[in-house]
Order: structure tokens, then C-alpha cells, then sequence
């Protein structure tokens, strides 16, 4: 009996089929083993910072229980700073504070007011440059590089505070819940100038007058120095809290894309032996085809 022809062209195209449901596969597993690496990486960067955001809490607590934070005060200056991260692939905490931020330069907008940017971080900046390049009055980078402490803020804070003039620093940032959860936070810091105002016209900082003063400084140098370490406190926290939801973000970005990449996985494989399942069945058809019709 006669040997029946091979099918080449099949057997080319169900080998170049092959090699690239191959190839994607094999991209596939390398992108899961990434995303599975960068999770582990934020997980133990977030354990680094987290016990420090909590401890920050503590600092500028007493200056809101004692200044106040109202962000409905009405003010000609304002200076929104916002906070976000220089890299990535953490979701949308960086988007959430750029529309904040832009929703308090709109509604602090007006013919007798002017407000100026402060951002922090590298996402932020390269969103705001878009459309308010001229109200950008300092832009600082790469503050993650390395663990930052109080003394490094501060620092940052006062030089803040010595490049722009203010009537109230509205600091944007996202608080830190939990790993799934963080809270988009708009942190209010009045000028000396603002609080003595308030203070006198009876409103919520009214109560400041019942305080004594003690020492030679007037009570315009406290408020002074008072408002430069609420500032400087508070920013603290808001980096440290941000640090915390930009890990947490990119955990849960990080573990949804290892998922979707095992489902993918999942799919390419069926769909390879699906593939190579049907080549062999219609390869065997032919050859029996072809051996039934030399036998007839």
C-alpha cells in the first residue's frame, strides 16, 4: 500500500500558530512573575512606612484641635500643595489628587484672588504642567528616593514657606486606611495673619484669645511660629500618608494584574492544545482519507 502525501501546508501553519501562541504564553508568565515581584516589594516597603504614618498622627492633631482646619475659608492668596508619587502603576491616587487640586484652584478662583501650585512628586507635576503651567511656584521631585524623616520635611516645609506668599496652604493628599482603602484628604493651614483675623471676628478660632501668654514674644510672633510647625507637621503626615496609599495602591494594582495575567494564561493554554488538538485530529482525517481513496 501506498504511503498517502503529507499535508505541508498544514503542518507550516499549525507549527507558525504554535510558535507564537508559545511565545505569548511565555510573555505572559514573564509579566505575572514581575507584577508577583513589584507586589512583594510594596508589601514590605508599606510595612517600612506604616508604623511611622501612624505615629505622625499624633503630631498635628493638637494644632487642628487648636487652630482649627477649615477649608471653607474665604481667602484672597491660596496655595494648594499637592502630593502625590514620582512612579506608577498605583492605581489612581495620583489622578484623585490632581482633580482635587484642581477643584480648589476652581472654586478659590476670582478677580481679587490668586492661587499658585506646590506639587510634590513627579505624576502630579507632569498632569498640572498640562494646563496651569503659569500657576506652578515650585515643584519639588524624588522626595521617596530615600526614607524621609521630620527634620528632612521640615526643611522642605520652610522652604515651602519662604517661596511663596500665602493666606492658607491647602495640603492634598491621600490618608492611609488599609491596604484596599485610602481616603482623598484636603489639610487646611491658615496664616498667622488669617487665624488672628478669625480669632478676633469670634469664629471657630475664637477660643485662641482665652489662651495666656507667657514669656517676651507677642502674640503675633506664637502665631507665627505656631502656624510654621503647624505646617511643617502636617506636611509630615501627609507625606508619610501618602507613601503609605501609594504602596497599598500598588499592591492591589500589582496582585489584580498577576490574577488577570493567570487568566490569560488560563485562556492561552486552552486555546493552544484546543489548537494543537484539531491540527493532529484533521491531520489523521487526511491521512486515512487519502489511504481509503489508494485502497479503493
Amino acid at each position: 500500500m501506498a504511503r498517502a502525501p503529507f499535508p505541508l501546508k498544514l503542518v507550516r501553519s499549525v507549527f507558525l500558530i504554535s510558535f507564537c501562541m508559545r511565545n505569548r504564553m511565555k510573555s505572559v508568565r514573564n509579566i505575572q512573575k514581575i507584577t508577583k515581584a513589584m507586589k512583594m516589594v510594596a508589601a514590605s516597603k508599606l510595612r517600612a512606612v506604616q508604623t511611622r504614618t501612624e505615629n505622625s498622627r499624633g503630631l498635628w492633631q493638637p494644632f487642628t484641635a487648636l487652630l482649627g482646619d477649615d477649608p471653607s475659608v474665604d481667602v484672597k492668596k491660596n496655595v494648594v500643595v499637592t502630593i502625590s508619587s514620582d512612579k506608577g502603576l498605583c492605581g489612581g491616587i495620583n489622578s484623585t489628587s490632581v482633580k482635587i487640586s484642581r477643584v480648589l484652584n476652581k472654586l478659590n478662583s476670582g478677580p481679587d484672588k490668586e492661587t499658585k501650585y506646590v506639587i510634590l512628586g513627579e505624576k502630579a507635576k507632569a498632569q498640572l504642567l498640562r494646563d496651569s503651567k503659569k500657576q506652578i511656584a515650585l515643584s519639588l521631585t524624588e522626595l521617596q528616593k530615600n526614607p524621609l524623616n521630620y527634620t528632612q520635611v521640615s526643611v522642605l516645609a520652610d522652604d515651602i514657606l519662604k517661596n511663596v506668599e500665602y493666606d492658607a496652604l491647602r495640603i492634598v493628599f491621600n490618608k492611609f486606611h488599609s491596604v484596599v482603602q485610602f481616603l482623598p484628604t484636603v489639610a487646611t493651614v491658615l496664616s498667622p495673619e488669617v487665624i488672628e483675623r478669625e480669632a478676633e471676628s469670634g469664629g471657630k478660632l475664637g477660643e485662641l484669645d482665652s489662651y495666656e501668654i507667657e514669656g517676651g514674644e507677642t502674640k503675633a510672633e506664637i502665631l507665627q511660629n505656631l502656624a510654621e510647625f503647624q505646617f511643617s507637621c502636617v506636611m509630615y503626615n501627609a507625606v508619610l500618608e501618602n507613601a503609605c496609599s501609594e504602596q497599598g495602591a500598588r499592591m492591589s494594582a500589582m496582585d489584580s494584574s498577576s490574577r488577570n495575567a493567570g487568566d490569560m494564561l488560563d485562556r492561552l493554554t486552552l486555546t493552544y492544545n484546543r489548537t494543537r488538538q484539531a491540527s493532529i485530529t484533521t491531520e489523521l482525517i487526511e491521512i486515512i482519507s487519502g489511504a481509503s481513496a489508494l485502497e479503493g
